[in-house]
């Protein structure tokens, strides 16, 4: 493993204990982040994405980390798959972004709202690798509100008929199944449907691949054009898909967050191997004050996020043992707020001062903190947005009666 991730593992085992089997897990994972490690620079370096990334970790058997053993799964607590996702980091958001969405916005969601039919159909499959999620929720029109959402439903005989649009969907294109979200076109309130990806009018409208950066991950646009979905394949109840969304997007913001821990172990790990090696004005650049200063950034920044993102997963593996408690519910919404909030800010400033610490190799592509670098900027945009975030942490200080938007 790799130093700072090993570092991480060793003293999370220390304070909380890890049992032989999520060990084993990591060991995995770091096993998984090694074989990736080639194909995803080079599908970066062209701009493309990493078709490798699923049978690396279906191979591994990751694909099913936080999945019940009951349905196939490794039954991961969220502290374990914070630290499996933390590990995937290094290699790159787009790795995080992967498996964030399957994990954490599919899977997750599945068996935490599903029926016990639902999950014996999808959950063993997932944890095989043999479904691949996506998440529709995000629209042309509709971000940061998902309540603005445009794509609706009428019932017909049997179940109901969806039409509409997603946008920036994450696995849009290579998702056997997503989790698709709309309102009644004559009434209010959201319903979530899972979503047979092969249905007759669903389409993929296009890859999105004119973006910043997170080049190895797909995303695409999706349209519904009178997409059939059977009455059993309502996730949750019908008018309630809202607290399914809020619910796959805690689980999922804890997942960005220890992505972009990952993201400044590398670039950290980058910046000492480049600094030491590099030789300007006589000496090591490490040796000036300046490049220090960049150094002592990321390490505090790896520090200080490294525990927001651990006591978030700490406290939603306590919500999971009493998911009655409300108050324990509001506590991990919060701090998985919080956790996302600093970590993606952080990872973002971070990468950009190891690009300054390469110099001019770091604005080339073909360096290992580019990739970081225009990466880790998305963080701060998807599954909540810096400013989203604020709001959310604010009114959890503020009281509900302070919400920005209500």
């Amino acid at each position: 493993m790799e130093r700072l991730f090993q570092a991480s593992v060793d003293e999370v085992s220390r304070l909380l204990g890890l049992e032989r089997a999520e060990l084993a897990l990591l060991e995995d994972a770091d096993a998984a982040a090694d074989d990736l490690l080639v194909s995803e620079y080079e599908k970066y370096v062209e701009r493309k994405y990493n078709p490798e990334v699923p049978g690396v970790l279906r191979r591994r058997g990751l694909m099913g980390v936080p999945i019940r053993e009951k349905y196939g799964g490794r039954g991961a607590r969220q502290l374990v798959e914070s630290l499996f996702l933390e590990r995937m980091g290094q290699t790159g958001m787009g790795v995080i972004t992967f498996a964030d969405v399957h994990l954490c916005l599919g899977s997750l969601a599945v068996q935490d709202w599903g029926t016990e039919e639902q999950r014996e159909r999808y959950l063993p499959r997932a944890a095989k690798g043999d479904v691949i999620f996506a998440y529709g929720l995000t629209e042309p029109e509709a971000g940061s509100d998902p309540a603005s959402m445009k794509t609706s439903y009428v019932k017909d005989e049997g179940g109901y008929r969806l039409t509409g649009s997603k946008y920036l969907i994450s696995n849009g294109s290579i998702a056997t199944d997503m989790i698709a979200f709309a309102r009644p076109a004559d009434g209010k309130g959201v319903t979530a449907f899972l979503v047979d990806t092969k249905k007759k009018g669903f389409a993929v409208d296009m890859r999105l691949e004119e973006k910043i950066g997170l080049f190895t991950s797909d995303t695409s646009m999706i349209s519904l054009d009178d997409v059939h979905v059977d009455r059993e394949d309502v996730l949750g109840e019908e008018g309630k898909g809202l607290s399914v969304a809020y619910s796959a997007l805690l689980n999922g913001r804890i997942g960005i967050g220890s992505g972009c821990l990952g993201v400044m172990e590398d670039c950290l790990n980058q910046v000492k191997e480049r600094t030491t090696s590099r030789v300007q004005h006589g000496k090591e650049i490490a040796r000036h004050q300046l490049i220090q200063k960049h150094v002592a950034f990321i390490e505090s920044s790896l520090e200080a996020c490294r525990w927001l993102d651990y006591r978030a997963a700490v406290k939603k593996d306590e919500y999971e043992k009493d998911p009655k408690d409300l108050a324990l519910r509001s506590d991990a919404d919060r701090l998985s707020a919080v956790a996302k909030y600093m970590s993606s800010r952080h990872a973002f400033e971070s990468a950009d001062r190891a690009v300054q610490c390469f110099g001019g190799f770091g604005y080339s592509i073909m360096s290992p903190v580019a990739k970081h670098f225009l990466d880790s900027r998305v963080a701060r945009i998807y599954e909540g947005t810096d400013e989203i975030m604020e709001l959310k942490i604010a009114s959890s200080v503020l009281g509900r009666e302070f919400e920005a938007y209500r």
